[in-house]
C-alpha cells in the first residue's frame, strides 16, 4: 500500500451505513473500517487524529452520518456533508462505475482533495429536528397525492378504504403543520425570522418554515449566491449553434417546488412581484421565464430583508 510522506496533504472520506463506518484516506489509499457506534467512532477518530486530514468528507445518509460528524466537529477536525450528487458526478468524471463501501469512500476522500469544499458547523439539534418535520411534510404529501390519484381509478370495494386513508393523511398533515407552527414559536430567533418573512405579500407558513428549516444560508450569501442554492439562477446552456438558452437547475429542489407556489401567489397580491411579472409579459417573456425571474426576485428580496432584519417595504425592495 502507498503512503504518502505529505501527511498534512491527506484527505479522509467515511462511507456510512446503519451498522458500519468505512474510512478512505487519499493520497495513500489507505482504508478501514468500523462499527458504526460511540466505541467505533472513537477508535476512527484515533486513527484519523495520526492522519491530520486537511479535510473529512461525508455524504448525508438519512441522519446515521450525525454522531460521527458532532464528534469529530467536537474534536476540531474539518468535516464536511457534501450532496450526492456532486460525489457521484465526480466519481463518473474518473470513469469509477464500481461501487463497493471502501470505493466510496475514497472517492469521497478524492473529492475533497480536488475540490477542497468549504467546512461547516452541523445543525444543532433543533434545526435538525425542523428538517426531520418538513421532510415528513413532503412525504405526507406525496402519499396524499398518490392516493387522490388512486381515488379516480379505484373499485367500488376500495374507494372507501382510500377515501379512509386520505382523511387520516389530511389529519396528519394538519398535524404536522401545527407542530412546525409550534417549534417556529418556541425559538425566539426563528420566529423573529418567520415575522420580517412573512410581512411580504405571498409568503406564507409554508415558505417561511421551509427557508427557515431547509435555507439556514439565508441572510448570510449574496443575490446570486441565494438564487443558486434556491434552485432559481439561470445557467447558460451555449453549445455549438445554440446560444442565449438559460434554464435554472441544481440547488434545493424542495425548496424551489415550494418557492414557485408562493411566487405564484405573489404575482397576484405583492405590487412588486406583480409589476415586474407584468412587465416582462410585455416585453414578451413565455410566462414560465417570467415566472421563474418573479421566483428569484422574491428570492433575493427576502434574503435582504433577513440579512439587514428589515420588513416588508414595497418602496425599499432590492432589485433581483
Amino acid at each position: 500500500m502507498e503512503e504518502s510522506s505529505n501527511v498534512s496533504g491527506r484527505y479522509a472520506g467515511i462511507d456510512v451505513s446503519k451498522d458500519t463506518l468505512d474510512v478512505g484516506v487519499y493520497p495513500g489509499g489507505e482504508t478501514w473500517h468500523d462499527t458504526n457506534n460511540e466505541e467505533g467512532i472513537n477508535r476512527i477518530f484515533e486513527k484519523l487524529r495520526k492522519v491530520s486530514p486537511k479535510r473529512v468528507v461525508l455524504e448525508p445518509t438519512g441522519g446515521l452520518e450525525y454522531p460521527v460528524v458532532e464528534r469529530l466537529l467536537a474534536e476540531g477536525m474539518p468535516v464536511v456533508v457534501i450532496n450526492p450528487r456532486q460525489v457521484r458526478d465526480f466519481a463518473r468524471s474518473l470513469g469509477r462505475l464500481a461501487k463497493t463501501d471502501k470505493l466510496d469512500a475514497l472517492i469521497l476522500a478524492r473529492y475533497g482533495e480536488a475540490i477542497k469544499p468549504q467546512v461547516r458547523t452541523l445543525p444543532d439539534e433543533a434545526t435538525r429536528e425542523l428538517k426531520a418535520m418538513l421532510v415528513r411534510r413532503r412525504q405526507v404529501l406525496k402519499m396524499l397525492t398518490s392516493e387522490n390519484n388512486r381515488l379516480l381509478s379505484s373499485g367500488s370495494k376500495t374507494r372507501p378504504q382510500i377515501k379512509e386513508h386520505i382523511e387520516w393523511l389530511k389529519e396528519a398533515l394538519k398535524d404536522i403543520d401545527k407542530q412546525l407552527s409550534e417549534m417556529v414559536k418556541s425559538s425566539s430567533i426563528w420566529k423573529g425570522e418567520a415575522d420580517i418573512l412573512r410581512s411580504t405579500p405571498g409568503v406564507g407558513k409554508t415558505l417561511s418554515v421551509t427557508l427557515i428549516g431547509d435555507v439556514p444560508e439565508l441572510g448570510k450569501l449574496s443575490g446570486k449566491e441565494i438564487s443558486a442554492l434556491g434552485g432559481a439562477a439561470p445557467f447558460n446552456k451555449d453549445s455549438g449553434q445554440m446560444r442565449g438558452q438559460r434554464g435554472i437547475w441544481g440547488g434545493r429542489g424542495n425548496v424551489r417546488n415550494v418557492l414557485y407556489m408562493a411566487t405564484l401567489v405573489a404575482t397576484r397580491c405583492n405590487p412588486v412581484i406583480k409589476a415586474f411579472y407584468q412587465r416582462l409579459l410585455e416585453c414578451h417573456k413565455p410566462k414560465k421565464v417570467a415566472l421563474v425571474a418573479c421566483m428569484r426576485k422574491l428570492l433575493v428580496i427576502l434574503n435582504a430583508m433577513v440579512r439587514d432584519g428589515t420588513y416588508w417595504d414595497p418602496n425599499h425592495a432590492p432589485s433581483a
